[in-house]
């Protein structure tokens, strides 16, 4: 146990969203404490390890100011350069549209946000586990930390938000992913069916290997996410060359209310995940800058915390809701059954299924 610390924010996590916001608040000129449960930032990794292209994202979020800075990375954690996203039904029919991004190594990628937080003036505390808030003080499994606004950027399954009285993530899908070896085409792969009835897959190229991975909805399947991981990368002829990871994904959209009082959420802790898709790292780096901003305005200038959700809401919320109805679409209507999945994807077609996963309006 350490002696009591002080600090005017504490950060809970040191993902994209944990890391943006620590760096935000701290070049502002407070003090700032970022803790991470595990001994190593980044590992062990868990997502498909996608980034969009700036293109991309402000297509997708054109409300968003000052982007450009936000997403600037090294050329060195920019590993496999995407041309194309193509979709596969569970008749192995294809649908292809341009796309462009890149995969990284998510271990490298998280640390080097980490780092950029640190030489900002943040501290980092790893293998540091937050606990609850009791008394307006966080308890932890290496003392209690005093602070005067907290962000949570602790996942989906977020303490931060239980501790504040906030609504938890709802329907979170699980999901695994592994590295496979092999040269792939610059070409996310994404299978609908095929596996089993609301599952999915994908297939996201690196530098002679991809991050492979499946997820599943409850709803529909009730099988094992090793069962269904196993039968997709046998299918596929994917030689496995790590240990699988799993995690788990919101699915239905932001929380209702992302702030407190005392302190905010951000990330997959709020819920700002691509339902159609699960993709999130762009709307963890958002939502991260924001809060940092908010944070550390409220302790300077005594700025309401409630901005923090005004800001986002701006920016992300009619998006992240399109996509939520889209996917409550093919709830509905397509991942009943391997038929109707492949039925729904062949009336959609290309361009609208283009427009689905920038989670744009599929209709008119």
């Amino acid at each position: 146990m350490t002696e009591k610390i002080q600090t005017d924010v504490l950060v809970v996590g040191s993902g994209p969203a944990g890391s943006l916001a620590a760096r935000t608040a701290a070049e502002k000129g407070v003090k700032v404490t970022m803790i991470e449960m595990r001994p190593e930032v980044g590992v062990p990794v868990r997502c498909g390890e996608l980034m969009p292209s700036f293109q991309e994202i402000v297509d997708m979020f054109p409300n968003l100011e000052d982007a450009e800075s936000l997403f600037e990375m090294p050329s060195n954690l920019k590993i496999c350069e995407v041309e194309a996203i193509r979709l596969i039904d569970p008749k192995m029919r294809r649908w292809e549209f341009p796309f462009t991004g890149y995969t990284t190594d998510r271990n490298r990628f998280d640390q080097y946000l980490a780092d950029q937080a640190v030489s900002a003036g943040a501290e980092l505390i790893k293998s540091c586990r937050f606990k609850k808030i009791e008394n307006g003080v966080a308890k932890t499994t290496i003392g209690d930390i005093e602070f005067k606004t907290i962000i949570g950027a602790d996942g989906p399954g977020s303490r931060v938000a239980k501790s504040l009285g906030l609504d938890a993530n709802k329907n979170q899908y699980p999901a695994v992913s592994a590295q496979a070896e092999g040269d792939f085409e610059p070409v996310v792969q994404m299978f609908f069916g095929g596996i089993a009835p609301g599952a999915y897959g994908w297939i996201m190229p690196k530098a002679g290997q991809a991050n492979v991975g499946v997820g599943f909805s409850p709803k529909f399947s009730n099988g094992t996410l090793r069962e269904y991981f196993d039968r997709f990368t046998a299918e596929h002829n994917l030689n496995i060359m790590t240990k699988i990871e799993g995690k788990y994904v919101p699915s239905e959209g932001p929380i209702k209310k992302t702030y407190s009082d005392i302190g905010m959420v951000v990330g997959d802790a709020a819920g700002v995940v691509m339902p159609v898709n699960g993709g999130g790292i762009p709307q963890a780096m958002i939502t991260g800058r924001m809060a940092g901003e908010v944070a550390a305005d409220n302790i300077l200038k005594n700025r309401s915390i409630a901005e923090y959700e005004q800001a986002w809401r701006e920016v992300l919320y009619k998006p992240l809701k399109t996509a939520a109805f889209n996917k409550k679409l093919a709830d509905t209507f397509a991942f009943r059954s391997e038929w109707s999945t492949a039925m729904c994807m062949r009336i959609l077609g290309t361009r609208r299924m283009g427009k689905l996963i920038r989670c744009k309006r599929i209709f008119p």
